[in-house]
């Protein structure tokens, strides 16, 4: 009895996580989830077409976890999506599945969004995994609307406690948002057409822009296997989708005179530094994705599903 009672004082939080093989690494991110002290929460684990192993091995371990299984990748939009449109929460924490968190970590995110309507998005705390005491995530400076570059408060610092109060993002980090469900209801869904890369910055800018704020939570902290799923920081994968990606945000959140410059620094700047400084790394084979990325955003010149971000289903 005392249990549901502290149930339904505390809001429900359904934690949605996407996985495209890894197993392994959800089920110890799953085990991280099992040791918080926030007592109301769901686990929804959406597999994205696995390739290959026993995705399924993460319902069998855990049965009590809402479990869906994607019969195609919708990449990680789509995916996280498909988690959104069956959770029950008041508030709805994306997590990647490579990460593990803090007992306690919860609790402080939760307050953070109870404290002010006008929260669209938090985050906690960061550190990379494999170096506990160095930082990922802290908060984002604003991004330069020409150069779409902005800076990442800590990044690689380490901890020291030189970031121990809760400040004003520019963006949330797509390894661990929170967002209430009523905003998801009012903004829409991470925009799939994404597919990987800047869907959740796409998704911050339209929340901001319907007057939230967002907000980096010191006192929550998680810890990050960064780039497990597309195999590290260097690879064709990325490149495609980040040249392309760039592209259609600007695309899609920009107009004018700030736009058009913003599309000549990506496109005589920016994306060609890129691309030799990835080739340099690994080699000829970084031009043709960095190319396709280009001719991508050429090719759909006038489609409509470039601005379409779609909604919740009706519950």
């Amino acid at each position: 009895m005392q249990k549901n009672n502290l149930m339904k004082e505390k809001p429900l939080v359904s934690v949605v996580s996407v996985q495209y093989g890894h197993p392994e690494v959800t089920l110890e991110m799953i085990q991280s989830l099992k040791k918080i002290s926030y007592p109301n929460i769901e686990i929804i684990i959406v597999d994205n077409a696995s390739p290959d192993g026993n995705p399924d091995i993460v319902k069998e371990e855990y049965p009590d976890i809402i479990y869906i299984k994607s019969d195609k990748n919708l990449g990680f939009a789509g995916g996280n999506n498909l988690g959104f449109n069956v959770a029950k929460g008041k508030y709805i924490l994306m997590l990647n599945n490579d990460t593990e968190v803090e007992a306690g970590f919860l609790e402080p995110l939760v307050e953070k969004m109870e404290s002010d309507p006008k929260i669209g998005i938090v985050s906690p705390k960061i550190r990379f995994y494999n170096k506990p005491d160095t930082l990922q995530y802290v908060g984002y400076e604003p991004i330069n609307p020409i150069t779409q570059r902005g800076g990442a408060k800590g990044f690689g610092e380490k901890d020291i406690g030189q970031y121990e109060v809760d400040a004003e993002a520019s963006y949330g980090h797509g390894a661990a948002m929170m967002i209430p469900m009523s905003v998801i209801k009012e903004v829409g869904l991470m925009a799939d057409i994404f597919f990987l890369y800047y869907e959740e910055l796409d998704w911050a800018h339209r929340i901001r822009n319907a007057g939230y704020k967002i907000f980096y939570v010191h006192n929550s902290l998680i810890y990050h296997k960064e780039s497990i799923s597309t195999g590290g920081r260097i690879s064709s994968l990325r490149a495609y989708y980040m040249t392309r990606n760039r592209i259609l945000y600007l695309r899609r959140n920009f107009s004018g005179i700030t736009f058009l410059l913003a599309l000549l620094y990506q496109m005589f700047i920016a994306i060609p530094k890129n691309t030799v400084t990835n080739v340099i790394k690994g080699g000829p084979k970084f031009i043709r994705p960095y190319s396709i990325g280009i001719l991508w955003n050429i090719y759909n010149f006038r489609a409509k599903k470039v601005h379409f971000s779609p909604k919740l289903k009706t519950k």
